[in-house]
């Protein structure tokens, strides 16, 4: 599928005003958000990001905030345990997403020679992951970062280009912080829960970064969508949990396959540092 990702589909003065946002100090500043009828209104982004915001109004980007009751718990615990691992999670390769990345708990045993950190909060999405980006990501200054967010988003039937667009801004941020850092952008890969029939719109959010990513130096992409996709665009069963939707052992080893090439030409991995 061919798409073309339109520089234009992000107001220029909300990217300008996001990537300032990322790069200031501590404090609050105001931001532009957009709530889930794409209406702009203000906002603040606090550098506190410990606690899921109960006004969806203070999210960044475009589309649904997340509705799942237990996700304030999830979104606290993991930050408690964030800061205290702050320090050593410094200089770090971040593996940033939702549950999907913070499931692989042998994350370190699969990357041995790299030092890696993993920022994946169970059910976040697109928004909230430009929320907490500069606290749980860019403050720990890392060597490189493996992105994999959206599905959550599809979940919640966003809509691809929305997504699409958050993607852009969470890229961009990154690279406005170091240009040289390298980001290695996976595909959102196929999901066979709840009846959703999704194959369609991951595919066109997957074509509409595709082709950002390939128009900046620095980001490359990881196939997890082709590896996990059957003929119909469903997930094959042998590498997913009985939910259709996260990962079991073999899932993750088919990751660990996919990004390792990746990661040698970045590289990365030869040396633990």
């Amino acid at each position: 599928m061919k798409s073309t990702f339109s520089i234009s589909r992000i107001r220029p003065l909300f990217t300008l005003s996001f990537a300032l946002l990322l790069l200031a100090g501590s404090g609050t500043t105001s931001i532009l958000a957009q709530n889930t009828n794409t209406t702009i209104s203000p906002a603040a982004v606090s550098s506190d990001v410990s606690q899921y915001p109960t006004n969806d109004a203070l999210l960044p980007g475009k589309g649904p905030a997340v509705t799942w009751e237990g996700f304030p718990k999830v979104w606290a615990d993991r930050h408690k345990e964030w800061a205290r691992t702050a320090d050593k999670d410094k200089g770090a390769v971040v593996f940033l997403g939702d549950s999907i990345t913070q499931g692989w708990h042998s994350l370190a045993n699969a990357f041995p020679n790299i030092h890696v950190a993993n920022r994946g909060i169970g059910g976040d999405t697109t928004r909230g992951v430009l929320y907490r980006l500069k606290a749980d990501v860019l403050d720990l200054k890392p060597k490189a970062v493996v992105l994999l967010i959206g599905t959550n988003d599809i979940g919640y039937n966003a809509n691809p280009e929305d997504v699409a667009d958050n993607i852009r801004a969470i890229l961009l941020a990154l690279k406005n912080s170091n240009p040289n850092m390298p980001v290695v952008v996976c595909k959102v890969m196929p999901r066979s829960d709840r009846n959703l029939h999704a194959a369609d719109r991951i595919e066109k959010l997957n074509a509409l970064v595709e082709d950002f990513v390939k128009s900046q130096s620095n980001f490359v992409e990881c196939d997890t969508w082709s590896i996990y996709a059957d003929e119909n665009g469903d997930c094959k069963k042998e590498y997913f949990n009985t939910d259709l939707l996260h990962l079991n052992a073999a899932g993750y080893t088919q990751w660990e396959a996919a990004l390792k090439p990746v990661l040698a030409k970045l590289n990365l991995g030869t040396e633990k540092n």
